[in-house]
């Protein structure tokens, strides 16, 4: 009960700090973590798409990245009667019941990160997954030579997304790459840069010859690369995964990391918030369809799912031109 409260009163100090336009609809953006520096980017996005619009569209998280506590701030914009929600869930299992009850209240639901999540009318996406995991491998496996150990890492085992892109990397390289080897499973960051940093060590320490890492939290690769450049091995290691150069850039700057790839999370917010609202005025989403959002201007469509074309690359060369 205790647990419960805290949430409660987060969510309603992060909805008097954040939404203070009002709209036509109440948008909430309810996300896996509040205050990290992705989702602090997307907000962004949802406070843009709020100013243009005048619809109440405000951003939510829990202090820590846990399904739980995310599942509460979901339940707790059911009672407050929000007209559509915006999900990017942590784990898209355990909100699925949560999800239905929004639903059912007649409540409009948006995901982000979840495709095949069941209870959402619809779940975009910045691209399909399987291509840019498959992305991830070509680079990785340019980096190293094509030859050599590499590790994965995800936010956690039940992070859809993060699963999938891996999955898809790791398919591409036993296809194309025969010299190149997983060492060990996937590697849980819990989207804690301290704990890719201390499980690197540990990866470092069994495999001393280990040559790759890939990420797939945003803060993947600033733990990565501080375990790397702390061990001097920039020269000797090949690091990419999804960042952004806010926090990536010490790391792309030294040579600790190679590669960070990521879709805007702003655009992906706004993305979002205006399928919501296109839902509430009763109309849908088809193919081909232009979302007025940069990277989303001509969807793709598989059942319920929205795909963009919107991920970029970004090295120590051009991060310069990201300033987030």
């Amino acid at each position: 009960m205790k647990q419960k409260l805290i949430v409660t009163a987060l969510a309603a100090a992060l909805v008097s700090g954040s939404a203070l336009a009002a709209g036509s609809y109440k948008i909430p953006t309810i996300v896996k973590i509040a205050g990290s520096q992705w989702f602090v980017r997307m907000e962004s996005g949802v406070k843009e798409f709020a100013a243009a619009t005048g619809n109440n569209a405000y951003e939510l998280g829990p202090t820590k990245a846990d399904a739980q506590l995310q599942a509460q701030i979901v339940e707790d914009a059911i009672a407050q009667k929000v007209d559509a929600m915006a999900v990017v869930p942590f784990s898209p299992e355990a909100l699925e019941p949560v999800l239905k009850k929004a639903r059912d209240a007649g409540i409009k639901v948006v995901t982000h990160e979840a495709a095949g999540i069941q209870n959402a009318d619809f779940d975009v996406e910045a691209f399909r997954n399987k291509d840019y995991g498959e992305h991830f491998m070509k680079a990785l496996a340019k980096c190293m030579g094509e030859e050599g150990e590499y590790a994965v890492f995800v936010a956690s085992l039940t992070s859809k997304t993060h699963n999938e892109w891996v999955d898809a990397s790791v398919a591409y390289q036993k296809a194309h790459y025969p010299k190149m080897t997983l060492v060990g499973d996937k590697n849980e960051s819990n989207e804690s840069a301290q704990e890719a940093y201390a499980k690197t060590q540990e990866l470092l320490r069994a495999h001393p010859k280990i040559k790759g890492f890939q990420g797939s939290a945003s803060i993947d690769v600033a733990g990565i690369g501080l375990a790397i450049d702390e061990r001097g091995l920039a020269d000797q290691t090949c690091v990419i995964g999804t960042s952004l150069p806010s926090v990536a850039k010490e790391y792309l700057e030294s040579g600790a990391v190679d590669v960070i790839s990521f879709w805007d999370p702003a655009r992906a917010g706004e993305a979002m918030n205006r399928i919501a609202v296109k839902l509430l005025d009763g109309q849908t989403v088809k193919a081909g369809d232009d979302l007025g959002v940069s990277g989303y201007n001509a969807v793709e469509l598989d059942g319920n799912v929205i795909y963009g074309q919107a991920w970029v690359d970004v090295t120590k060369d051009n991060a310069k031109d990201y300033p987030f």
